[in-house]
């Protein structure tokens, strides 16, 4: 029953990134200018990404008897979005300025899986396949938002 509380913690602090990962991204949105579709376009396709990743967790979650499905976000996810919030203000939401939030806030969900992975025990074959699986996808969009950012260092 213990490993059976541990799973359902750490598919709860996943649920809860992927909200986090969700509102940052409509941050980045709201912050974008309108010449920038393309992120926008990049953006609102990471939110369909993470609401899939939410949907798979949140099916885990109930099989191993979760019973609240997290809608809030983490503190940790609160303070970033300050933080950009606090950022945007100084930069005037210039594309360097989101595309450096949108990296941390990635940088922030591969570490919140990679501790769920490292977790000892706790999680059966399938829930740790499927948070793999997860893992290992994101690293597209992860890439692509550096990339974005390099780009954009590399015309300064």
């Amino acid at each position: 029953m213990q490993n059976n509380e541990a799973k359902i913690e750490i598919l709860n602090d996943l649920i809860k990134i992927n909200n986090d990962r969700i509102a940052g991204y409509e941050r980045a949105i709201s912050e974008a200018k309108d010449l920038d579709v393309d992120l926008k376009a990049t953006f609102e396709g990471m939110i369909r990404e993470s609401e899939q990743y939410k949907n798979e967790l949140v099916q885990q979650y109930t099989l191993a008897g979760g019973r609240d499905i997290e809608e809030d976000t983490t503190n940790a996810g609160k303070i970033y979005r300050a933080w950009m919030d606090v950022k945007a203000t100084f930069t005037g939401s210039d594309r360097k300025a989101i595309l450096s939030s949108c990296e941390f806030g990635e940088d922030a969900w591969r570490r919140a899986y990679e501790t769920a992975l490292n977790s000892e025990g706790e999680l059966d074959v399938e829930t740790r396949n499927l948070i793999n699986e997860q893992y290992n996808s994101e690293k597209k969009s992860h890439d692509l938002i550096k990339k974005y950012r390099d780009a954009h260092d590399a015309l300064d």
